[in-house]
């Protein structure tokens, strides 16, 4: 009940109404990101195609501006092959109001790959220009229409969807939907350094995670979490004042468990403010106690070595197993790196960090595919 309560002390629950010129400038800063990045986005796809392109792009008349992103593993011939294949939807991140569908190419590609699973990347429209509940509605109607496609080997008995950052809050927010759990009936939700609470304000978010100025040169020893100033543009951008901010579809921390699919992976990144809350819904699913505000996410310690996960530790990993593995729950937190690590510019973490972070990204791709074939869709 203390650590309930110490929660309840601090939260905000309905977005607040901001001054004019607090909201003006908060406004023409996202939308000044967003029309600058349109050309550096240009540069980069025409000087850096994806090392692995996705087999397809195509969209559907019911969002005929937002594409999707199709990657086939190597091993799947589709002119050839029309055989089922497993399937996990992703969503790109970017706090709701950046990032793009081509974000994810490598990851998605490196995933079909490892395991031999179809991977549809999703896309949805951005804050301030549509704010909450848009980018929901947007995946609801690119998922079923996907689903729909017969064009697509999709294996209606074996379905995940996962999503990097916010892309992982609309994960368990999409999966709510009614459309998607009677019609799609995913097994798996797989949030990857999610915002699941939007309630707790990011400044005593950034308390919650140790800093490691010993990590080296790069983002990783910042003394200062690199969401703390973003966040809140990203989240006055994406919910509207007087909004209900504990609305499950807006933080799925308050979601009830029967309206999520039976078994999620959460991945938290040890060095990010959101791993704390992240942690706490995984403990509340789990049923086990939930860490309070001083409990701090992670260790203070370096260790471990390069590439190196913690398995042993329930701190970084544990696994909850109900009703006879008819529904779980994971957590595996990524030591030693930051919010998006995988997704970052090489030159943000450092030659070492890039190399900690590429051995990372690796091993936690291998386990999320080990459970989903090996324990959910066995």
């Amino acid at each position: 009940m203390a650590n309930e309560a110490s929660k309840l002390d601090v939260r905000v629950l309905q977005q607040p109404h901001l001054p004019i010129f607090s909201r003006v400038y908060r406004g023409a800063v996202i939308y000044a990101l967003q029309i600058l990045g349109a050309p550096v986005n240009w540069f980069q796809d025409w000087a850096y195609p994806p090392e692995i392109p996705p087999n397809y792009v195509k969209t559907y008349p019911c969002r005929p501006s937002l594409p999707i992103r199709v990657f086939f593993p190597k091993s799947y011939d589709p002119e050839t092959s029309k055989a089922p294949l497993p399937t996990i939807f992703t969503i790109h991140g970017g706090g709701f109001c950046l990032g793009r569908i081509n974000d994810d190419d490598a990851w998605n590609a490196h995933f079909a790959n490892m395991h031999n699973v179809l991977v549809v990347a999703l896309n949805y429209r951005k804050a301030p220009s549509y704010p909450f509940p848009t980018a929901t509605y947007d995946l609801e109607a690119l998922i079923l229409a996907s689903f729909d496609d017969d064009n697509l080997p999709i294996d209606k008995t074996r379905i995940a969807i996962g999503g990097f950052s916010a892309g992982g809050s609309l994960t368990l927010s999409v999966c709510q939907l009614p459309s998607i759990r009677e019609k799609v009936r995913p097994s798996a939700a797989v949030p990857i350094y999610a915002v699941v609470d939007k309630t707790i304000p990011s400044e005593v978010k950034v308390k919650t995670r140790y800093y490691k100025p010993g990590l080296g040169p790069g983002i990783r020893s910042a003394p200062v979490d690199f969401l703390a100033n973003l966040s809140p543009l990203f989240l006055w951008s994406y919910i509207e004042p007087g909004s209900n901010i504990a609305d499950p579809l807006l933080s799925p921390y308050f979601a009830p468990r029967n309206t999520l699919p039976p078994h999620i992976f959460f991945i938290g990144t040890e060095l990010d403010q959101l791993a704390h809350e992240t942690w706490s819904m995984a403990s509340k699913l789990a049923g086990r106690p939930e860490p309070s505000l001083t409990d701090i996410v992670g260790q203070e310690k370096l260790g471990p070595g390069e590439g190196e996960l913690i398995l042993d530790d329930e701190r970084f990993a544990f696994e909850h197993v109900e009703d006879e593995g008819r529904s779980s729950v994971r957590w595996l937190l990524i030591p030693n790196q930051v919010h998006g690590f995988d997704h970052l510019p090489p030159r943000w973490l450092g030659q070492e960090g890039l190399e900690d972070a590429k051995l990372k990204e690796a091993a936690y791709q291998k386990i999320i595919g080990e459970w989903l074939l090996g324990f959910v869709w066995k």
